[in-house]
Order: C-alpha cells, then sequence, then structure tokens
C-alpha cells in the first residue's frame, strides 16, 4: 500500500508539473497577444523651404514662411472622404544658445489646420482657427495646406543682438485627435503617421534689436 501511494503521489506530481508548463505558455501567449504594438514609423514629410523674417507690419515681430512637401496616402484620403477630420499641425521653436547650460527655450508656438470634406456641398474645407477656406477638389486643398506664409511666431523685444539663436520647425497629422479607433490603427499602420523631422530654420542677423 505504501508502495502504490508513492507511485500516485509521483503521477500527481507529473502531471501537476506538465500542466504548469501548459498554463504558463497559455499565458506567454495572451501576454504576447494583448502587448503593446511597437509604434509604425512615420511617412515622409519634406521641410522644402524655411526662412523667418520680419513682419509686413513692421513692429518689430518675426514671421515664418513655410513649404512642405508631402503625399496623401490613400488611406488617409479614404477617411477624409468618409467625413474623418484630419488635424494637420505646424510646430516652431527659438532657443536661445548658452554655452554654460541649456539652451533656454524662447518660443514654442503650434499652428493647427483641420481638413474636412462634406458630402452635401461636396467640398473641401481647410479651417485655421475661425477661418476656414472651401475648395472643390483634395488637391486645392492640399496645395494651401502645404504652404504657411506670414505665420507670426515671435513677438516684438524676444531677438537682441549679441545673443545667439537657433530655430527649427516641423509639419505632422496630429493622430491624438482622430477618433479613439484610428488612434489605435495609427499605433502599428504607418499609412496613418505623418510628419516631418525637424528643420533648422536659420535666425537672420537683420532679426536682432
Amino acid at each position: 500500500m505504501k508502495r502504490t501511494f508513492g507511485l500516485n503521489a509521483c503521477a500527481v506530481a507529473v502531471r501537476r508539473r506538465r500542466d504548469g508548463f501548459v498554463l504558463a505558455a497559455a499565458i506567454a501567449l495572451a501576454v504576447a497577444a494583448v502587448a503593446p504594438a511597437r509604434p509604425a514609423a512615420a511617412q515622409a514629410v519634406t521641410v522644402a523651404e524655411a526662412t523667418l523674417r520680419a513682419s509686413d507690419d513692421a513692429d518689430g515681430a518675426a514671421v515664418l514662411d513655410a513649404q512642405f512637401d508631402f503625399d496623401l496616402p490613400a488611406v488617409l484620403e479614404d477617411a477624409v472622404n468618409r467625413g474623418i477630420a484630419l488635424y494637420f499641425v505646424i510646430d516652431f521653436e527659438l532657443y536661445r544658445t548658452r554655452w554654460y547650460w541649456f539652451d533656454r527655450k524662447l518660443v514654442d508656438a503650434s499652428l493647427t489646420y483641420r481638413l474636412t470634406y462634406s458630402p452635401l456641398t461636396r467640398q473641401y474645407r481647410l479651417a485655421r482657427g475661425t477661418l476656414a477656406q472651401p475648395f472643390e477638389t483634395l488637391a486645392e486643398a492640399l496645395a494651401t495646406l502645404r504652404r504657411v506664409r506670414g505665420w507670426r511666431v515671435v513677438d516684438a523685444g524676444v531677438l537682441h543682438k549679441g545673443e545667439d539663436y537657433r530655430a527649427q520647425t516641423r509639419m505632422r497629422l496630429d493622430i491624438s485627435q482622430l477618433p479613439k479607433p484610428f488612434q489605435i490603427t495609427a499605433l502599428t499602420n504607418r499609412d496613418w503617421n505623418l510628419a516631418s523631422d525637424w528643420r533648422t530654420v536659420q535666425v537672420p542677423r537683420e532679426l536682432l534689436r
């Protein structure tokens, strides 16, 4: 009887160990299934032009002129035509360089464009703040979106002689403003990621006062 009990106990132990391996494998597969996906690489946007110049108002402020080159992926074009609003953001940063410490950020500005399509009017609309402009075709709307002129980014009195500055700009599709299901899709689908690298913008000496 003692020997039989020992064999039964050994069999139970083996079975439990086998069940433990099966359970561990199942848990590992479940974790892998729900693990966050690696963000997809962004589609390329090229900053073809980026220039700082004095404001036409002659008030000492500086404005940015920029040209961005990109093609709208088919999946984003389809989303717009189905009524999904796309938000494109142009970022601008200005730093005062300091050899003895980290550069000091003086300006952190963003300009947001909202691209939509209305099935009723069969027109595309590009909105910037409270201003909106209608377009008959998507190509016309994108041509305007790719170009920014006279964006006031530096107020008067910010730039001074004797100081060194560096500035940069970029354009990106703001995924955070997409509907939640599309935000999840954007994590793994590179067609939903549209952005440029930061492009250095020269700060002309004539802007220093």
